[in-house]
């Protein structure tokens, strides 16, 4: 794979991730440099490892990778996107006074929604086992590309937040939620074309 093809396949991985970022970034209150530079360093290290598991897995069990991949994906979204909208309407309702937003999200959440977004990228990895390619060298690339893009992503997220409001949560939940329906529907789409 020439170097192009691997950045072109880098960002196109990054996509999710930046968008997450972006919604990530708007929920908190202000986010620091800091915090976004660990967000993209989670995202980015997930982002990652997924390829180079997907490559060894390679021909033993690609079938069930990719059969399952976008529902796992899907699913995670889906209960993140939800878990997001829901405790914003129940902030609403508990407090109505003005709440400052968090300043930072744990690490187990961060955890979760990169591997969400990063499912994709193992289905890849089970792809790229049939090709003669430096899988360190991609994955790294992918990495990288990731980590940048949801940096970038919260700190958008940073001056769309106050823009939003409380709004920033609902709005975020339901953009998980619609990549979670966008990977099942692109997965469906090639399933009905191979057919």
């Amino acid at each position: 794979m020439s170097f192009y093809a691997t950045i072109i396949l880098a960002l196109a991985l990054s996509m999710d991730a930046f968008a997450v970022a972006v919604c990530k970034g708007a929920t908190l209150h202000k986010p620091r440099f800091r915090e976004a530079l660990r967000t993209g360093f989670i995202f980015g290290i997930i982002e990652a490892s997924t390829p180079v598991i997907g490559w060894a897995l390679g021909l033993y069990t690609s079938q069930y990778i990719i059969q399952w991949d976008h529902w796992v994906a899907f699913g995670l979204l889906f209960v993140l996107g939800s878990r997001m909208i829901y405790q914003s309407l129940k902030r609403d309702d508990e407090c109505p006074c003005e709440e400052e937003a968090p300043q930072r999200h744990g690490s187990l959440s961060l955890i979760a929604t990169g591997i969400a977004t990063s499912l994709d990228a193992m289905a890849i990895g089970v792809g790229l086992a049939f090709l003669q390619v430096n899988i360190v060298h991609t994955a790294m690339t992918i990495g990288m590309m990731t980590m940048i893009m949801a940096t970038l992503g919260m700190l958008i997220g940073r001056y769309i937040g106050p823009v939003l409001g409380k709004k920033a949560e609902i709005i975020g939940g339901i953009v998980l939620i619609a990549i979670g329906f966008n990977i099942v529907f692109e997965h469906l789409e090639l399933f009905m074309y191979a057919k």
